[in-house]
C-alpha cells in the first residue's frame, strides 16, 4: 500500500467537508420539498451541468472504461454508446427543453401534462413509471456500490483491517465491506442536505477530479516519452470493420479471452446494434434518474439545454484524460500489476485501481483517490435523490398523504434514504460483478422502457393505457430475461444487446394494443401539451385543433434542423472523447484534424442551435 500521511489527510479532508456541506445546507434543504428535491429550481445551468457531468464521473464506470481502452484501444470508445453516451446531444438539442417545459418535478408526474389525471390506464402508467425508476435506481446503486468495494480494497489489504474489525468477513465480502463503510458518508450528507448539498459537493469534486486528472494525463506522457506500446496491430486506430481482428495472443492472451467474453468480436455487428438501440433511446428521452432531475430543476428550459450541452464538454476530455493516462501506465509496466483473482484468471477492471496504486507519487495519489471516492458519493447521491424524489412524490404524496407538512415531507425523504441504500446495497450483494450489472440495466431493463417513452412524444394518440401495457410489458419481459436464458440458453444471445429487439418488439406489441383498447387521451389535455411542450412529430390532428383555437399558432418545423444538429453535435461528442488520447499518444495528425472538426462543429452550432434557443 502507497498511502502516506498526506493522502491520507486529503481523504479524510474531503470526507470531513462533504459532512460539513451536508450539514450547512440541511436548513436551505428543509425549507420545502421543492426546495429539498430540486433546489428550489433556482440552481444556475452551469452549475447543475458541472453536478450533471460529476454524476457520471463515476468509479464503476471509469474500471470499465480503463478495462476496456486497454483491450480494445481506441476502438473502446464507441463501446460506451451501449448506454447510450449521445442521448445527452439528443437531449440538448431539443428533449431537455420539451421536457423542462412541464415544470414537473419528477417523470412520473410529468405524465399528467401528456396523459392528464384521470382516464383508463392513468394511474397505472404513473405507477409503472415510478417502479422503473426505482428499479434503475436500485440497478445503479448496487453497480456504484461493487465499483466502490473493488476500488478500494487495492488501496486498503484487508490483513491491515481486519483485526479492528470485530466480525469475521469472508474473502469473498471484503469488497462489499468497504462499499458499506463508505457508502455512509455518501448517504449523510446527500440525505441531510437534498439537492443543495448534492450540487454543490460535485463540483467540489469536479474540481479534484480535474487536477487528478490532468497529473495522471502528464505522468503518462513522460512514461511514454521515448517508449513504445506492445499492442496489436490496429489497437491505435478508431475506426472498424465487420470483426474487431485484434490479437493479443502473443502479448497478453488473457486479453482475447476477455474480448470473447464480451461478445464483442463481431465489431460491426456490435456497432450497428448499439446505434440502432441507441437512437431510439434518445428518441425516448432522458430516463427517470439523477440525468432527468437535474434538467428539471433548471430554472427555465433554454437552461436544460444549455446544461445537458455542458455536460460533454465538461465531462469527456476529462474523463478520458485519465483512462488512456492509466491504460498507457497499465500497458508499459502491465507486469507489475496483480490483475489476478481468487480462482485464476485476470480481471481488467482492476486496471485503474492497480496503476493508480503503483505510478502515482504522494499527493497526487491522494487527490486521485479522493476524486475517485468523490466520484462515487456523487453518482451515489444523485441516484439516491432522485429514489427519495419517485418514493416521496409520487407514493407517498399521491397516494397516502397528500396533505403532509413540510417537516414530515423532509422527514419522510430522510426516511426512504435510508431505507433505499439498504436495499440497493443489498442488491450488490448477488451481483457478479460491475459489468453484469451494467449489462443488464443498458441492454435489459431499459429494453422494456424504450418503446412507450418514443412514442409519447412523437404520436398523438397514443394514450395512458398504451403507456402503461407498453412499459410492463416490456419490463417484465426483461426481469424474466436472465431466468429464461438460464432455461433455454440456445434460442438467446449471451449478450444482453442483442436481445434486445425482442424486447422492443414485445413492448410495441404492448403499446399498440394497450393504445387502442382504451379511447384518446382527453383533447384538452392534448391540446395543452401540444401548445406547451411544443413537440414535432405526428400531431397534425391535435395542430388543426390548436390552431382553430389560435390562429397565430405555429408548429414546431425544426425535425431536420434539429437531426442535423443531432449528427454534427454527436460527431463533437466523439472528437472531445477521443482529443485527449490523440494529446497523450501524441498523434499529431488525427489530433490536427479533431481540433479542426470540433472548430467547425462549434461554429456551425453556434448559428443553428445556440443562438435559436428559446423557453
Amino acid at each position: 500500500m502507497k498511502l502516506r500521511l498526506i493522502d491520507v489527510f486529503i481523504l479524510i479532508t474531503y470526507l470531513v467537508l462533504m459532512l460539513m456541506i451536508g450539514w450547512y445546507m440541511r436548513k436551505k434543504a428543509s425549507q420545502n420539498k421543492e426546495s429539498y428535491l430540486m433546489g428550489g429550481k433556482k440552481l444556475p445551468w452551469y452549475m447543475l451541468g458541472l453536478s450533471d457531468a460529476s454524476d457520471m464521473f463515476d468509479i464503476s464506470g471509469t474500471m470499465w472504461m480503463v478495462a476496456l481502452c486497454f483491450v480494445y484501444g481506441l476502438k473502446s470508445i464507441w463501446i460506451p454508446w451501449l448506454w447510450p453516451v449521445f442521448n445527452q446531444v439528443f437531449n440538448m438539442m431539443f428533449l431537455a427543453k420539451w421536457l423542462r417545459r412541464s415544470n414537473a418535478n419528477t417523470g412520473a408526474e410529468w405524465l399528467a401534462t401528456r396523459f392528464g389525471v384521470s382516464g383508463t390506464g392513468v394511474k397505472s402508467s404513473h405507477n409503472v413509471t415510478v417502479a422503473f425508476a426505482l428499479i434503475g435506481c436500485l440497478g445503479f446503486l448496487a453497480y456504484g456500490f461493487i465499483g466502490l468495494g473493488k476500488f478500494i480494497e487495492i488501496f486498503v489489504p484487508w490483513d491491515l483491517v481486519q483485526g479492528y474489525v470485530p466480525f469475521h468477513v469472508a474473502p469473498q465480502y471484503v469488497a462489499h465491506f468497504y462499499g458499506i463503510v463508505f457508502t455512509l458518508f455518501a448517504m449523510f450528507y446527500s440525505i441531510l442536505g437534498g439537492m443543495h448539498s448534492i450540487v454543490l459537493g460535485d463540483v467540489i469534486k469536479y474540481a479534484i477530479m480535474t487536477v487528478g486528472c490532468i497529473a495522471i494525463a502528464i505522468i503518462a506522457m513522460i512514461h511514454l516519452h521515448g517508449q513504445a506500446l506492445h499492442v496489436p496491430e490496429g489497437w491505435s486506430n478508431p475506426f472498424f470493420g465487420w470483426r474487431l481482428n485484434l490479437n493479443w495472443s502473443h502479448l497478453i492472451p488473457e486479453a482475447n479471452k476477455k474480448i470473447a467474453d464480451d461478445g464483442f468480436g463481431l465489431f460491426g455487428v456490435f456497432f450497428m446494434m448499439m446505434l440502432f438501440k441507441g437512437v431510439f433511446a434518445s428518441w425516448a428521452g432522458p430516463a427517470p434518474n439523477y440525468d432527468m432531475q437535474k434538467m428539471l430543476s433548471t430554472q427555465s428550459p433554454k437552461d436544460a439545454s444549455k446544461m445537458t450541452g455542458f455536460v460533454s464538454i465538461m465531462l469527456l476530455p476529462i474523463r478520458y484524460s485519465m483512462v488512456i493516462g492509466l491504460t498507457v501506465l497499465a500497458l508499459l509496466y502491465y507486469h507489475q500489476l496483480n490483475l489476478t483473482v481468487p480462482g485464476g484468471g485476470v480481471d481488467f477492471e482492476r486496471i485503474l485501481p492497480g496503476a493508480i496504486n503503483s505510478f502515482l507519487p504522494v499527493g497526487i495519489l491522494g487527490i486521485v483517490l479522493t476524486g475517485l471516492l468523490g466520484a462515487f458519493m456523487g453518482t451515489f447521491s444523485g441516484t439516491l435523490n432522485a429514489a427519495q424524489a419517485y418514493v416521496v412524490n409520487d407514493i407517498y404524496l399521491k397516494y397516502i398523504n397528500p396533505d403532509a407538512p413540510t417537516k414530515m415531507i423532509i422527514s419522510m425523504n430522510y426516511l426512504v434514504g435510508v431505507v433505499v441504500v439498504i436495499l440497493g446495497v443489498t442488491l450488490g450483494f448477488f451481483a457478479k460483478d460491475v459489468n453484469s450489472v451494467l449489462q443488464w440495466i443498458v441492454g435489459g431493463l431499459y429494453g422494456g422502457y424504450i418503446a412507450a417513452n418514443v412514442l409519447k412524444w412523437y404520436w398523438w394518440r397514443f394514450n395512458a393505457n398504451g403507456f402503461f401495457w407498453g412499459m410492463a410489458s416490456g419490463i417484465a419481459a426483461a426481469l424474466l430475461l436472465p431466468y429464461v436464458k438460464i432455461w433455454f440458453p440456445s434460442v438467446f444471445f449471451s449478450l444482453d444487446l442483442y436481445n434486445w429487439p425482442m424486447l422492443f418488439v414485445i413492448s410495441i406489441i404492448g403499446c399498440i394494443a394497450g393504445t387502442y383498447a382504451a379511447p384518446p387521451t382527453d383533447i384538452t389535455v392534448l391540446k395543452k401539451f401540444y401548445r406547451t411542450v411544443r413537440p414535432w412529430g405526428f400531431w397534425k390532428p391535435i395542430h388543426a385543433l390548436v390552431v382553430a383555437d389560435d390562429p397565430s399558432f405555429r408548429a414546431n418545423k425544426r425535425f431536420k434542423l434539429d437531426m442535423f444538429n443531432v449528427v454534427i453535435g454527436i460527431i463533437a461528442q466523439a472528437c472531445f472523447t477521443i482529443l485527449p488520447m490523440y494529446i497523450i499518444l501524441w498523434m499529431k495528425l488525427p489530433l490536427l484534424i479533431t481540433v479542426v472538426l470540433i472548430a467547425i462543429i462549434v461554429f456551425i452550432l453556434r448559428k443553428t442551435w445556440w443562438d435559436k434557443l428559446e423557453n
